[in-house]
């Protein structure tokens, strides 16, 4: 009798704990797995990133301009009387580079708003190609719905120690870690918005264009990640799941895993930054230690 009432406690316990998670924290998988250009629509942000050329991020990347002409002039100029002996590039180029750079960096919110907004017109169109082959919305939230009622026992009769228990525990701790994951990746995305002048910037020289390419490298793998995770999420939907069949629910787990991995994948692919939780946590322990 006491066992039973200790497993009933436990049960009852983890059931409401994966009632609170199936209530809250898939919905806000999607807003931050699936982003548009609201994610920019802040005043805070906007007044950081510079609403004028006079103020944030702005005023500094206008001020590196300045500064970057008058390098070049005295670079040029110690050039000239043979005080430098390296070969500078002619004023017709450098004059012709650095207006590009500056009428890029002035207009980099916006060329920055409208990249999000091809990604995300791309990612509902994924979306839009599964709900039309499957009848069903690709997002967390329906997939839970789904797995609750096809695979995981219901919440008044859950049993952590059954397999279907087990396999909810790792399902709820995978999404955690997939949460975290894209909770990285959605503040890095406004990260890159936020550095986005320098980046433009940075193409006014040879010496630091290299910054461009790397920014524009790591923003758009960001960004992709949502495309990956749109097409593994049409195919967790395509598998006729079954609570009997134990080789669905592998399948599941595997799924899991894959979506936990797409930073990686996309990394190996393109390139990028790393959003992964575990990966992070492991370089945390490793600097305390």
């Amino acid at each position: 009798m006491i066992n039973d009432s200790i497993i009933e406690t436990i049960n009852s316990l983890f059931g409401s704990l994966f009632s609170s998670i199936d209530n809250t924290i898939y919905s806000a998988l999607d807003n931050i797995t699936f982003i548009n250009t609201d994610i920019l629509n802040s005043y805070y942000f906007e007044a950081v990133f510079g609403t004028t050329t006079s103020n944030g991020f702005l005023l500094i990347a206008n001020s590196l301009l300045a500064g970057f002409v008058l390098y070049y002039g005295i670079t040029y100029l110690f050039s000239s009387l043979g005080i430098i002996q390296d070969s500078i590039q002619k004023p017709s180029q450098f004059f012709f580079k650095i207006l590009i750079g500056g009428l890029l960096m002035n207009s980099s919110f916006f060329i920055s708003e409208f990249i999000i907004y091809l990604n995300s017109l791309i990612s509902q169109g994924i979306k839009s190609v599964g709900y039309n082959l499957l009848n069903v919305d690709i997002c967390f939230s329906e997939l839970i719905n789904q797995l609750n009622t096809i695979i995981f026992i219901e919440t008044t009769s859950s049993n952590i120690f059954s397999i279907d228990g087990l396999l909810k525990i790792i399902f709820s701790f995978s999404f955690f870690n997939i949460i975290f994951s894209y909770s990285i990746r959605y503040i890095m995305i406004k990260v890159f918005v936020l550095i986005s002048p320098f980046a433009f910037l940075s193409i006014s020289t040879p010496k630091t264009s290299v910054f461009f390419k790397s920014w524009l490298k790591s923003f758009i793998a960001l960004l992709f990640i949502e495309l990956l995770a749109s097409i593994i999420l049409i195919l967790m939907f395509s598998i006729t799941y079954s609570s009997q069949d134990v080789t669905t629910k592998l399948l599941l787990i595997g799924s899991l895993f894959a979506l936990i991995k797409t930073n990686s994948y996309v990394r190996e692919f393109i390139g990028g930054i790393n959003t992964e939780i575990s990966d992070n946590m492991h370089m945390l322990r490793s600097f305390i230690r």
